[in-house]
């Protein structure tokens, strides 16, 4: 798997900018949650949705142990480690430690991202100490994948 294009990300994510929030939602300009955001980039950049999402409740990520959010990520996504995580990536956080990752920003620069927040909706902001000491886990969207069609036709070009 070979990683989408960070610029592709990045314009694809700041297209979503004012979007308000709204919970389990992922429309631009009407509303999304940070997974929805990262839902909507997904749909921008890669192509269709591989994986359903079920409901959610608000606290989800306080209960439970298991790294759904991560590990539902790895199984569509390039893992990265944090400290490489550049321009264009995916980052989960921790809203506290000790729970599981409930978060999802994409870096946008080497010290701001861009998540959809509680109140705030789709915003760009500085990557603060704060924010970046919760980073836990970070994936890169891979490049949308060619079908055979369009490989045979460059082929023969």
């Amino acid at each position: 798997m070979r990683p989408a294009d960070p610029r592709r990300v990045i314009a694809a994510a700041r297209g979503w900018l004012g979007t308000p929030y709204h919970d389990q939602a992922s429309v631009r300009g009407v509303g999304c949650d940070c997974l929805g955001l990262a839902r909507g980039i997904w749909r921008e950049v890669v192509g269709s949705e591989t994986l359903p999402v079920p409901p959610y409740s608000r606290d989800w990520g306080e209960t439970g142990t298991r790294e759904m959010l991560a590990d539902s990520a790895a199984r569509v996504m390039i893992h990265i480690d944090p400290i490489d995580a550049s321009p264009g990536a995916v980052v989960l956080f921790r809203m506290r430690a000790g729970a599981i990752v409930k978060h999802v920003g994409i870096l946008t620069g080497p010290d701001s991202f861009i998540h959809s927040y509680e109140r705030l909706g789709v915003i760009e902001e500085p990557l603060t100490a704060a924010w970046r000491r919760r980073i836990a886990f970070a994936f890169l969207f891979p490049r949308p994948a060619t079908s055979s069609v369009s490989a045979r036709r460059k082929k023969k070009s």
